[in-house]
């Protein structure tokens, strides 16, 4: 019964010396300031048209050597002066939308002269629903070029827009 006894009063004293050094750590704890939280998410430093034009400029030209890369191209210098009937909201009827309207390409990829390619940036979805950039988008698909849009408020890491680029282009 002894043997017991000790064993009981031994317990106790490691499970009081065990509370003890668990409430000295949780002081410790609350003392430390906790580290700042790291977004993996976190947006990208924001570039200017001009920066964004450069970097994808220097992309393109390194990832699509075997090409003519022209900038600013309008809509007319691919489809010719033309109209054409559209439908390009879903709650408008179709009508007819004139090439010269259209947003100039950003970058238009040749090869042996004939167009092979768009690159257009963009500076926000909104672009996606901005006629001027549909009418240039339809023009390029009635024409069976393929138009490979970028926004320029996302990250548009390298690896990510070669990526793209070569999967339109083939």
């Amino acid at each position: 019964m002894g043997f017991l006894k000790n064993l009981f009063e031994i317990a106790g004293k490691v499970a009081s010396v065990a509370q003890e050094l668990a409430d000295k750590q949780e002081k410790d704890v609350k003392k430390t300031p906790a580290p700042a939280p790291v977004h993996s998410s976190a947006p990208a430093p924001e570039k200017s048209a001009a920066e964004w034009r450069s970097y994808f400029r220097e992309i393109i030209r390194t990832t699509c050597a075997g090409y003519e890369v022209r900038e600013d191209v309008p809509v007319t210098e691919l489809a010719g002066n033309v109209s054409d009937e559209f439908q390009l909201y879903s709650t408008r009827p179709r009508q007819v939308y004139k090439a010269e309207w259209g947003e100039p390409y950003t970058f238009v990829l040749y090869q042996a002269g004939a167009p092979k390619g768009v690159v257009m940036l963009g500076g926000g979805h909104s672009h996606s629903a901005n006629v001027k950039y549909l009418i240039a988008r339809m023009y390029t698909k009635k024409l069976g070029i393929p138009y490979i849009n970028f926004y320029t408020q996302m990250p548009n890491e390298r690896a990510y827009v070669e990526g793209r680029i070569r999967k339109y282009l083939g």
